[in-house]
């Protein structure tokens, strides 16, 4: 890569990131961190040491259970059924109730609810519990960097209809519309960045509609697949960075801008 193509993908990436809209529809933001774990590393040994350093700001922990079915053929006898149900999380919850750090089976997770303001706000908490989570889980390396963002719309509707095409540059299409109408879609479309092999997940679907609006659910999920150092935070940082700099240019190149100007308004 020459220099200029260099310094014009950097400008890029940050004219990406630095997205932000007045009152973004983010109903839930997540960021996953899956890992090499330990043989053997049973995460919910681990309570009591990881919540010491987190219970200022997450006085609630919780256990998410995983449960797992087998079936065991017998020779000349009914074939035997077991059960085993195992910690997969535990999970921090912040006492303001709308955010959450989880040490998971598979690596680490930090959930955040709206309101939601900017990822940036958000990077030195993440930084703080990831490092306790490294510490005390003691993952091997990085494999999976991944951000999901869940976005509810709320589309002025008059009706009998509404026209999708003027808040939606990519979205679903009817047979004939002319004599069709929509009730309602499931639309879901999966796609590779070439250039990076980040992976894209988008789902839009429609919700009932209220108080003369269309809710719609926009939901982003990007990945990256890695192999990296647990301790390496300024590359972590980065790869998110890259990543949410993907998700913003899903989200601007989905809507319309007509649509992206709902969430300019105060």
């Amino acid at each position: 890569m020459t220099a200029a193509k260099g310094s014009a993908k950097l400008i890029r990436v940050m004219t990406e990131t630095a997205f932000k809209l007045l009152n973004a529809p983010i109903i839930e933001a997540v960021l996953d961190v899956d890992c090499d774990m330990p043989p053997g590393r049973d995460i919910a040994t681990l309570e009591p040491a990881a919540h010491e350093p987190l219970r200022a700001e997450y006085p609630e922990v919780r256990r998410a259970f995983v449960q797992t079915h087998q079936l065991l053929p017998q020779p000349d006898k009914p074939p035997v059924f077991t059960t085993q149900m195992a910690v997969h999380a535990l999970q921090f919850l912040h006492k303001g109730q709308k955010q959450l750090v989880q040490f998971r089976a598979q690596g680490y997770s930090f959930n955040r609810l709206a309101p939601y303001g900017t990822l940036d706000d958000y990077f030195p908490e993440i930084e703080r519990t990831w490092k306790v989570f490294v510490a005390l889980a003691k993952p091997i390396q990085i494999r999976v960097v991944r951000l999901r963002y869940i976005n509810r719309i709320p589309l002025p509707f008059t009706p009998p209809r509404i026209e999708l095409e003027d808040y939606l540059r990519v979205g679903p299409r009817l047979p004939d519309e002319e004599k069709l109408e929509f009730t309602g879609f499931l639309d879901q479309h999966t796609a590779v960045e070439p250039e990076t092999g980040n992976q894209v997940n988008i789902v839009l679907t429609t919700q009932l509609v209220e108080n003369n609006t269309l809710p719609l659910i926009f939901d982003i999920t990007v990945e990256s697949n890695a192999n990296a150092e647990v301790e390496n935070w300024p590359w972590l940082l980065s790869k998110i960075q890259v990543l949410r700099a993907l998700k913003n240019r899903v989200f601007r190149n989905t809507l319309t801008e007509r649509c992206l100007n709902l969430f300019q308004q105060r």
